[in-house]
């Protein structure tokens, strides 16, 4: 199965405008990112899915220097990116990811992505329903039929703009295996939506020992000992897709 992770990615954002070259540990977030998926077992090929934006112009020497396929597409229908991207690659099976988890573990990707490919008749998996990973490991496999389907049947504008969302709002139409932790690490937050967010990110890259294969339940024993460094970022609002498109709309005008 060619397995092709798609990885959404563009300089403009609501909280931290160009936050994806932000750099962590000597390296542009993005390329954290990359390499991040590029570790993972399943994975096959890894694409960029910038938007054409003169903006993200920026973007696409990094991702390419990191080995990274580069797609572009709409800024706003992002489904239509992800399905341009993912024929583009001739992907039989694609595994959304965002550029703002410069800690995603591989071997969260290879279980979520096992999880779709060992189920019969599985439509779509991911470790994000139930909450029970921290904030920035965020998964989501499906198969290319899956992805197909959502291009047509997925028409109201927010459902365009993330991706699968329309799978969350009806879930009864599709077969889906959900991962879920060995403990509940949900209040960890790993993703950079804010200055704290990298903050947090930047500490743990310099004093964690952080690398590519690094377990995530080692950054969660490293952070029970270092309660202050948690806490930095404890007190920023998580969100849900639905939060996120109402402050985009509210950014945006």
């Amino acid at each position: 199965m060619k397995t092709v992770a798609i990885i959404q990615a563009r300089m403009g954002s609501s909280r931290l405008p160009g936050k994806v070259l932000a750099d962590i540990g000597g390296a542009p977030m993005l390329a954290r990112v990359i390499e991040r998926a590029q570790a993972a077992a399943t994975i096959s090929t890894v694409v960029v899915a910038a938007t054409t934006a003169a903006s993200d112009d920026a973007l696409v020497p990094i991702a390419r220097a990191a080995g990274a396929q580069v797609y572009r597409g709409s800024t706003d229908d992002v489904l239509a990116r992800y399905l341009g991207a993912a024929r583009a690659q001739q992907a039989q099976v694609v595994v959304r990811l965002t550029a703002d988890c410069p800690l995603l573990d591989p071997a969260v990707i290879d279980a979520v992505v096992e999880g779709l490919l060992t189920s019969p008749g599985c439509d779509y998996a991911s470790n994000t329903h139930t909450r029970t990973f921290p904030r920035g490991l965020d998964v989501e496999a499906m198969t290319m039929a899956t992805l197909e389907r959502l291009a047509v049947v997925a028409s109201a504008p927010a459902h365009r703009e993330h991706v699968t969302a329309y799978v969350l709002d009806n879930s009864a139409e599709f077969a889906i295996v959900q991962l879920c932790a060995d403990g509940d690490h949900s209040a960890l937050r790993w993703t950079v939506d804010t200055e704290l967010d990298l903050a947090l990110v930047r500490r743990l890259y310099a004093d964690a020992g952080v690398h590519a294969r690094l377990p995530y339940q080692a950054l969660v024993a490293w952070l029970d000992r270092h309660p202050s460094l948690a806490a930095l970022n404890a007190d920023v609002p998580q969100r849900s897709w639905r939060h996120a498109a109402a402050e985009e709309r509210h950014h945006h005008g």
